[in-house]
């Protein structure tokens, strides 16, 4: 296998790796809001914002770089 058939698997874990720190974060940050650090949680909220408004983008490309040619 070739190294260049690789990078969409690679690129496809990492996506992976980041939504599974994504929920981690997320559970992190409800467990603070209930403690009263409503700030916080709109800071990280806000932060996470970003994965979510990636990851239709990141989901076609990986879906274009896995497809066969």
């Amino acid at each position: 296998m070739p190294n260049s058939d690789l990078l969409p698997s690679l690129l496809f874990k990492i996506n992976e790796n980041q939504l599974a720190l994504e929920a981690a974060i997320m559970e992190l940050t409800l467990w603070v809001e209930q403690r009263g650090a409503t700030e916080v949680g709109g800071n990280v909220r806000g932060a996470l914002e970003t994965i979510d408004k990636n990851e239709e983008f990141i989901k076609m490309t990986l879906a274009v770089l896995m497809t066969p040619e």
